[in-house]
């Protein structure tokens, strides 16, 4: 089975190198088709993606010359071979959770070189550049949910729609325990995606907040309990997660070991005071901070983004 997967560049001749941006955006695409085509997949395929002369490039069932990657039962996508330059950035860093057989939890942050996502008074427009902006987007278009904290609707008012890059919008989910945000924020009354707002049990009241659809989830020690706010979602067939902010809902997934993988992009550029990125309990020693079993970089323009891989407690 072929996949369409590919925007159609047109006027270019075919005996000519692909432009590059053309070639990132094809490949994009073939990762858009394998996301949409493995959240439906109950059993083990194997894809490629590869040149395509009516691309150029494409997702397809079966093994091929090109960039293949193997969605297992276990192991999820396994990295066999692939381009280099731009096109290869992009597959390393999305196949895998395009192509993910089960669920997952990715949170990010963009921060200065010294810690701060945002200043006192909450300006964070923006810490990083238009690569990392572009980079959340396409994080979004790759999750069923995306997840943010009341303090970043508060003081964003964030669409947290896919605007940039080709893809399907996800839930937009929003944690606010005391049902504290007003009804007339922006994402609760633009119908531009679905939209959840999740509140203490003993907040709950209404089913409706704007457009959003209240849903009462249990409280933890701090805030509501990040791993009911996903049992939440998998209720409601949504196990791809993307938290996008802000420091203290990282945070507090972060601690509560809900995450796969935790990104941070680092801007160069120093705030001096401001809005921490991660903040976790205080430790006595180095031997118990979290230290990732695999940090993967890349450039996105002037920041540099770490990808880290994180291990769940059993």
């Amino acid at each position: 089975m072929t996949l369409s997967a590919a925007t159609k560049y047109t006027g270019h001749p075919p005996d000519r190198p692909v432009p590059a941006d053309a070639a990132v955006e094809w490949a994009w695409a073939g990762l858009v088709a394998l996301r949409q085509a493995m959240a439906g997949t109950p059993h083990c395929r194997i894809w490629s993606l590869l040149p395509d002369p009516a691309g150029p490039w494409r997702a397809v069932q079966g093994l091929a010359d090109g960039y293949v990657v193997s969605a297992g039962a276990e192991m999820g996508v396994m990295i066999r071979s692939g381009p280099s330059g731009p096109v290869g950035d992009l597959l390393a860093l999305y196949a895998a959770l395009a192509g993910a057989r089960g669920g997952w939890c990715v949170a990010h942050l963009g921060q200065s070189l010294d810690g701060r996502i945002a200043t006192s008074s909450g300006e964070s427009f923006f810490v990083t550049g238009p690569e990392d902006v572009r980079h959340n987007h396409r994080m979004r278009a790759l999750a069923d949910a995306v997840i943010v904290g009341a303090a970043t609707v508060a003081c964003d008012d964030p669409r947290l729609t896919v605007r940039l890059v080709e893809g399907p919008c996800p839930v937009r989910v929003v944690i606010d325990t005391e049902r504290r945000l007003p009804s007339d924020a922006g994402l609760f009354q633009d119908d531009a995606a679905r939209t959840l707002l999740l509140v203490a049990e003993d907040r709950a009241g209404a089913d409706r907040h704007g457009t959003a659809e209240v849903v009462p989830v249990a409280r933890g020690r701090e805030g509501l309990n990040p791993k009911s706010c996903l049992d939440a979602l998998t209720a409601r067939g949504l196990s791809r997660v993307f938290v996008e902010g802000g420091g203290v809902t990282v945070s507090r997934f972060l601690e509560a070991d809900c995450l796969d993988r935790l990104q941070i992009a680092v801007a160069p550029m120093l705030i001096g005071s401001g809005r921490p990125a991660v903040t976790l309990p205080e430790v006595a020693d180095l031997s118990r901070t979290i230290r990732p079993p695999r940090i993967r970089h890349f450039l996105l323009g002037q920041d540099l983004l770490f990808d880290c891989e994180l291990e769940r407690m059993p």
